[in-house]
């Protein structure tokens, strides 16, 4: 089992006392697919979007492994798992490839304020013919002088219709692939960005999602972030926080959730014993735990490995899969568990449903994961 020093434990506890505020009113906001604007406004002040930032813009200087436990504590203090997920769009999405690969001037211009909340960023890569073959991308950059013209269109755009700040994959040269594509920052206000109407979904409704489209776009040379052509590099990478900062706070998630069919199995009694004493209920809740522990240990391992240089591309698709599909089991059992009561919208366990059912989607999908460990595998 991993041992956290005091000062982590410290960091999360500090923060800890915030969450279960941030989730209040979580179940209304859900209803109506409503931004939590206020929330929003406090995560900003608490400092947690600052957490692995250097200091010298604004952050707290902690490392991915810290990142990640705060952020555990997150999933399973704040029930608004929608305002949970924009916070790892902000921190991951945004902030890590401009504190990687961004210029001294980008990072003074953008950072600061993506670290203390006050600009919302997004990330643009799913266009609509390519789903998770990110590679096949169309939109085009093209030089003009000082400047690239950008065109095309980008889908399903997480905090794309509150975001002040977009970083934008698009191709700079011709042909297919990862090769030729390249990171450009766009701000919302610049002509020609399309922001198109909030998409209504399933799960994680806090979230906003939408498309944009980008019709001459004009941006200065100097907003490209990373080298040209090397975008799919930045993405790589992007990708390997978000999939250990996104689904670590499943392992919240699935905590929560397992402490509160604890106590419900403890206190129903049907036919004149308590619910837990039925092995068909006990042996769901022993899966969740099974679960929960499997799935923790594959994320931070998979970090630890990450950190040290090590190749994890197989770790992360097996963290990934392993995460979201237990998140989706144990929020089917818990409203097995809890009946009627499950089912109902005013205990949240079905909104749990919806919002995990996500995470087998977004980040490449179960499918795209099964199929990536087979070729890794070279099983055909």
């Amino acid at each position: 089992m991993r041992t956290w020093s005091a000062e982590q434990r410290d960091l999360r506890i500090d923060f800890a006392d915030k969450f279960a505020a941030w989730g209040e009113g979580h179940l209304e906001r859900d209803r109506t697919g409503t931004f939590p604007w206020e929330q929003w406004k406090q995560v900003g002040e608490s400092g947690l979007l600052k957490l692995p930032f250097d200091p010298a813009w604004g952050g707290l200087g902690q490392d991915l492994l810290t990142t990640m436990y705060v952020l555990e504590g997150l999933g399973y203090g704040c029930r608004d798992n929608g305002l949970n997920s924009s916070v790892a769009t902000q921190l991951v999405s945004t902030g890590i490839p401009l504190h990687r690969f961004g210029t001294t001037e980008q990072k003074d211009r953008f950072l600061r304020s993506v670290a203390d909340g006050t600009r919302i960023g997004a990330h643009a890569i799913t266009e609509r013919h390519g789903g998770s073959d990110a590679a096949s991308m169309k939109s085009t950059a093209v030089r003009d002088g000082d400047n690239y013209v950008i065109n095309g269109e980008k889908c399903f755009i997480s905090n794309g219709p509150v975001a002040d700040l977009f970083l934008l994959y698009v191709r700079t040269q011709g042909g297919t692939g990862p090769f030729g594509i390249s990171t450009f920052l766009v701000e919302r206000n610049t002509p020609g960005l399309g922001i198109g109407e909030v998409i209504d979904k399933m799960g994680l409704r806090t979230t906003p999602f939408c498309n944009i489209t980008f019709d001459d776009v004009v941006v200065p040379a100097s907003n490209m972030v990373g080298k040209l052509g090397k975008g799919f590099l930045i993405l790589d990478y992007v990708m390997k926080w978000e999939v250990l900062c996104a689904f670590v706070l499943s392992l919240g998630n699935i905590r929560n959730r397992l402490e509160r069919c604890i106590e419900f199995a403890r206190s129903r009694t049907q036919f004149g014993a308590k619910i837990g004493s039925y092995q068909s209920i006990s042996n769901k809740i022993v899966d969740m735990k099974i679960g929960l522990e499997t799935s923790r240990k594959w994320l931070y391992d998979t970090a630890e490995d990450f950190l040290a240089g090590e190749n994890v591309m197989m770790d992360l698709a097996i963290a990934k899969l392993m995460t979201s599909e237990a998140n989706v089991k144990s929020a089917a059992d818990a409203v097995q568990i809890f009946g009627g009561r499950g089912y109902l919208t005013e205990f949240g366990l079905e909104k749990d449903l919806r919002d995990a059912t996500g995470g087998t989607i977004y980040s490449g999908t179960s499918e795209i994961q099964r199929d990536k460990i087979s070729r890794i595998l070279r099983v055909s």
